[in-house]
C-alpha cells in the first residue's frame, strides 16, 4: 500500500533539501507499564512509515526509567504487537535503562557547566516555587549551591544515601520562563526500586524529559515525532541536547493523538478493568489494546488503514469507531470464507423429505472471491433455521418464514410453513414445512416470486458453538469529555458483551484460532484463541459508515 503523505513528510522533504540531515531515523518509545493500544498503532504507524518511505531506519526503544510500574510482560507483549503490525525495528531494539551510565555522566557534566544543582525542596515544595502561567516562579534556596557541594551531593544519590523524596536534580534554567516547563525542571530523582532489567544497581533515575532526548542523540534518530502533550517539552528537548554537547541533534516534531469515540486508552484506567475484573484480561476483545483488538478478529492491514484514513494533523479531533468498523468490514468482504452459523436455532422438519434421505447443495466459500471456490453442505429432513427467521404473527413486510408462507432455503428448496408446534410456555419448539422438490437450487416451474430466503442447518450435521458478541465497553462517545463529578466507570456498558449458543456447519470443524468468517447474513467472526470452540464476534454486517468524498 502506498504511503500517503502528511505534515511530518513535509518537515522531512525540507529538512533533507535544505540538508539538515541527509538520512531519515525514527523510533517508538513506549513505556512497558502496560499494553498498546490503537493509539499506540498511530505512534508507530507514522514513525515506522515516515522511516520506510525515505529508506530509512526505525527504532524500538523501551522508556524504562520507571521501574516501579515496569515489568518484562509488558516488553514482551510490545515486542510481539509490532511484529503483528509489520512494523519491523530495523534499526534495532533498545532500553532506556542501557544509557543509564551515560546519562549520569551527561548530568555530572551540566553540574560542571553550572547548569545543575541538587535541590532539597519537597515536590509540594517544588509545585508552589514554581508559579503559575501568568506569575514567575521563585527560585529555590539550593540553586546557588557550589559546583563542589553539587557534585558531592550527587554522587551521595547515586550510592543511596538519602531517602526517596529527599533530593533532585534539577537543571538550572529560568524560573522566569513564560514555558513553566523551563523553569528548573528535575532531571534526577531518588527512587530505591529494582529495575526489571538493572536490578538493584540504581537508587536514581532519569526523568523523561532528561532521559528521553539523550537517548534520540546516541541512536542518531533524526525526527522524534510524538503528540501533542509533549509540544511545550520541546524547549527542554532542545536545551537538553545543546548542554550535553554529544554532536548530533535530533528534531522533535508534535501530531495529534488518536482520540476514538466510545474508547478510553488511559493505561491507568485499562490496567484498573483488568486488575478489577470487569474484562477478561489486557487482551479482551472489547479493549482498545492491540492484543484485544487482535483477539477480537482485527488485521494488521485493517488498523493501518484506519490509521491513514484518520489522517495525520496538528488539530485536536475525535475520530468515530465506525470509520474502524468500516476499514476491518471493506477487508473481510473481500476475504473472509462464508460460513453457516445459526445463533437461536429453531427445528424445522420437511415433511414430505424423505427420513433416510441425504443430500448436498454447493455453495460458495466467497461471492466476491470466485478463486475461493465451493463447499458442499448437507441437507436432511430436519433442520435448524435462527428464530429471527420466523414469525407466527409477523408484521408487515415480513419475508421470512410465517405461517402459510414461503422462502427460499439459501442454495435449496422452497419450503411452505405448516403445522407449528409449541411447548408448555408458549415457546416455538418445532415447525413443520413442505418442500417443493422440483426447486432444488432453481426457480419454481410455475414462475411464482419468492421474496424471502434465509439460512439453514441440517440437525444431523450441525455442531454446538459458544458465540460472543460484543458491543461498546461505554456507553458516551466522547470519554474526553466526562463531568467532573464523573468517573470513566459510570458510564461502562452493562451489555457490552452477550454469549450465545450457537449450531455450525460441519466446515467450521476445521477452523483455527484466529480464523476469520462471514457467517451469513449475521456478521464477520474469529475463531477465538482463548476458548474452545469460541467465535467472537468481529463486526456487524451493517455498515452505516459513510466515507468522506
Amino acid at each position: 500500500m502506498e504511503i500517503n503523505g502528511n505534515f511530518i513528510h513535509d518537515i522531512i522533504d525540507k529538512d533533507l533539501a535544505e540538508g539538515v540531515y541527509d538520512h531519515v531515523h525514527t523510533r517508538f518509545p513506549p513505556e512497558p507499564n502496560g499494553y498498546l493500544h490503537i493509539g499506540s498503532a498511530k505512534a508507530i504507524t507514522i514513525s515506522y512509515e515516515a522511516a520506510k518511505k525515505y529508506g530509512g531506519l526505525f527504532n524500538l526503544r523501551f522508556d524504562d526509567t520507571n521501574p516501579v510500574k515496569e515489568d518484562d510482560e509488558y516488553v514482551q507483549s510490545i515486542i510481539e504487537d509490532l511484529e503483528w503490525l509489520g512494523a519491523e525495528p530495523s534499526g534495532g531494539i533498545f532500553y532506556g535503562s542501557d544509557y543509564f551510565d551515560q546519562c549520569y555522566e551527561f548530568a555530572v557534566k551540566l553540574i560542571k557547566d553550572g547548569n545543575a544543582y541538587v535541590c532539597d525542596l519537597t515536590a509540594e515544595q517544588m509545585r508552589e516555587y514554581r508559579g503559575t502561567l501568568t506569575e514567575p516562579g521563585k527560585e529555590s534556596p539550593y540553586r546557588n549551591r557550589s559546583t563542589a557541594e553539587n557534585l558531592d551531593l550527587f554522587e551521595r544519590m547515586k550510592n543511596g544515601e538519602f531517602p526517596d523524596g529527599s533530593k533532585t536534580l534539577r537543571a538550572k534554567i529560568d524560573m522566569a520562563s513564560p514555558n513553566i516547563n523551563m523553569r528548573d525542571p528535575a532531571i534526577y530523582r531518588i527512587l530505591h526500586a529494582h529495575h526489571h532489567r538493572q536490578g538493584d544497581k540504581w537508587c536514581i533515575y532519569p526523568l523523561y524529559d532528561f532521559a528521553h532526548p539523550i537517548q534520540d542523540a546516541i541512536e542518531g534518530i533524526t525526527h522524534s515525532l510524538c503528540t501533542l502533550e509533549f509540544e511545550n517539552h520541546r524547549p527542554l528537548y532542545d536545551w537538553v541536547v545543546d548542554h550535553i554537547g554529544i554532536g548530533h541533534k535530533p528534531s522533535q516534531h508534535e501530531f495529534a493523538r488518536l482520540n476514538l469515540t466510545y474508547t478510553v486508552t488511559s493505561k491507568r484506567y485499562l490496567r484498573e478493568l483488568v486488575e478489577t475484573k470487569i474484562v477478561d484480561g489486557w487482551d479482551d476483545p472489547r479493549m482498545p489494546t492491540l492484543c484485544g483488538l487482535r483477539r477480537r478478529g482485527y488485521t494488521p492491514g485493517s488498523i493501518k488503514d484506519f490509521v491513514r484514513r484518520a489522517g495525520v494533523a496538528k488539530a485536536y479531533s475525535i475520530v468515530d469507531l465506525e470509520l474502524l468498523e468500516h476499514c476491518i468490514r471493506e477487508e473481510l468482504n473481500t476475504t473472509a470464507p462464508r460460513r453457516i452459523a445459526i445463533m437461536d436455532p429453531i427445528r424445522v422438519v420437511i415433511d414430505n423429505y424423505p427420513a433416510d434421505q441425504r443430500e448436498y447443495f454447493t455453495v460458495s466459500n466467497n461471492p466476491q472471491d470466485e478463486s475461493a471456490g465451493t463447499r458442499e453442505v448437507p441437507f436432511t429432513r430436519e433442520l435448524y433455521i435462527d428464530s429471527s427467521d420466523f414469525s407466527d404473527n409477523p408484521p408487515a413486510k415480513f419475508f421470512r418464514l410465517k405461517p402459510e408462507g414461503e422462502v427460499r432455503l439459501m442454495g435449496a428448496y422452497i419450503v411452505k410453513c405448516g403445522e407449528i408446534e409449541y411447548d408448555a410456555d408458549g415457546k416455538v419448539k418445532l415447525i413443520h414445512c413442505t418442500a417443493d422438490l422440483e426447486t432444488g437450487n432453481g426457480s419454481p416451474a410455475d414462475g411464482r416470486k419468492i421474496k424471502g430466503t434465509i439460512h439453514w442447518l441440517s440437525c444431523e450435521h450441525a455442531g454446538d458453538i459458544r458465540v460472543m458478541h460484543y458491543d461498546r465497553l461505554f456507553t458516551i462517545p466522547n470519554l474526553n469529555d466526562i463531568p467532573e463529578d464523573k468517573e470513566y466507570g459510570d458510564f461502562l456498558n452493562p451489555e457490552s458483551v452477550l454469549q450465545l449458543n450457537g449450531k455450525a456447519e460441519p466446515a467450521l470443524a476445521d477452523a483455527k484460532d484466529g480464523d476469520r468468517f462471514q457467517f451469513v447474513r449475521t456478521g464477520y467472526y474469529v475463531k477465538d484463541t482463548k476458548y474452545e470452540n469460541t467465535f467472537n464476534r468481529i463486526v456487524t454486517l451493517k455498515d452505516s459508515y459513510k466515507p468522506q468524498a
